[in-house]
């Protein structure tokens, strides 16, 4: 394979089984993959596993195939080392400079970005030793992420259990895309990302809706959540999404829940961004029964307007507080994408207003995006078409600068 070259760091801890999916993902993008598990993991999943899905060999010691020296030159020639799941111990090693098996001493020759996916008991993510290597090895580049929080081994539950492995495999993406994206420059803010597409119920059975994904809003809600912040992410309609490691989640429905959830969640919050694909119109009356498809057609389908949730949410806004807007425009006979994008920055009088052309594959159902980010004082920049993830890390480099 001709991608990129991945490391695939595994320690020794019971989520080393998820790794195994984790290098399914990365091989099946294109990347060439190296696993580099410690003896420990492999007490977990052996390296016939690993071998067979990566077709590379594995090793532990620094002392197996000598005359190529892989221990120097896997790092030197790698253009990303993800390392998941990363325990306790291994963040202690990598932090301290430890070089005692193949995968510690990769790490002290890698000179690309270097992403670890933590995975432990709770008592131990929150030990004063655990959050002291954590924040040595960030200081150094490398990104440390927030674990997800849930069922761990046995029947303990809390935050250190190892992010999905598609969120890892869309991260490392972008850190391959952009080393720099993950700053921890929003650490001690509190930001609120709405996402999905909203459902206005018809009938018992039948509604209106969109085709947004909600792909979008939960890359802004990771991104964020990886660069520091403490992320509330009220979610309409998603298709089947994961919840973003360390973030919290609202579920909502209708356009009348996500206004009413907004207002509550964004009381105190340093930035907003509301991504989420609101319904402009709702039905003015909601059947009782299912309406049934007779001989006649039926009944003309009335329409109302829903609230302007964004306009509210400016007009409501606290001191400081950075409000981002989303539009998904299609040109027409007045004017293209971007000249309805930048009408629509002055009616709604957001901060930033991201404008996404929809059509023809693009912004709605699919992995990457691409657009504009408009700014109120007259700002534009052009938004190159790529993951949806680093489309969100340009949206947080401008929230950032504002706040």
């Amino acid at each position: 394979m001709n991608g990129p070259r991945v490391l695939l760091g595994v320690a020794g801890g019971i989520a080393a089984y998820k790794s195994a999916e984790l290098l399914r993902r990365l091989t099946e993008s294109g990347h060439s993959v190296r696993v580099l598990p410690t003896a420990s993991a492999l007490e977990f999943v052996g390296a016939a596993t690993f071998e067979a899905l990566s077709g590379q060999p594995v090793q532990t010691g620094v002392f197996a195939d000598v005359p190529a020296v892989p221990h120097v030159k896997l790092g030197q020639e790698a253009d990303l080392v993800v390392v998941a799941p990363a325990t306790a111990d291994l963040l202690a090693r990598a932090a301290h400079g430890r070089a005692d098996d193949l995968l510690t001493a990769s790490l002290l020759t890698a000179r690309c970005p270097v992403l670890f996916a933590p995975a432990m008991h709770t008592e131990m993510w929150e030990h004063a030793a655990t959050q002291d290597n954590v924040a040595l090895l960030r200081s150094r580049g490398s990104v440390v992420l927030e674990p997800a929080s849930g069922r761990l081994t046995g029947k303990d539950t809390g935050p250190g259990r190892l992010p999905d492995p598609a969120e890892i495999a869309e991260l490392a993406r972008l850190l391959l895309e952009r080393p720099d994206a993950l700053p921890q420059d929003l650490a001690g803010r509190r930001v609120v990302v709405s996402a999905g597409g909203t459902r206005e119920p018809l009938d018992p059975v039948r509604f209106l809706g969109n085709r947004s994904s909600g792909r979008q809003g939960y890359a802004l809600a990771r991104v964020a959540a990886q660069r520091g912040a403490a992320v509330t992410l009220v979610a309409a309609h998603t298709a089947e999404l994961g919840d973003p490691a360390a973030v919290d989640v609202v579920r909502v429905g209708s356009a009348a829940q996500m206004r009413d959830a907004m207002l509550a969640a964004v009381k105190g919050a340093d930035a907003v961004v509301m991504s989420a694909a609101v319904a402009d119109f709702r039905p003015s009356a909601l059947a009782e029964h299912k309406i049934k498809k007779g001989s006649t057609d039926p009944d003309p389908l009335v329409l109302t307007k829903n609230p302007d949730i964004l306009r509210e949410l400016v007009g409501g806004r606290e001191p400081g507080q950075v409000i981002v807007g989303f539009a998904a425009e299609t040109g027409d006979a007045d004017g293209d994408a971007l000249h309805h994008g930048r009408a629509k920055l002055a009616r709604k009088g957001c901060d930033l207003l991201v404008v996404n052309a929809v059509g023809d594959g693009r912004a709605f159902e699919v992995p990457d995006n691409a657009g504009w980010l408009l700014g109120a004082d007259g700002s534009e920049v052009e938004l190159a078409n790529g993951s949806k993830a680093l489309l969100a890390s340009r949206v947080w480099d401008a929230v950032a600068s504002r706040l």
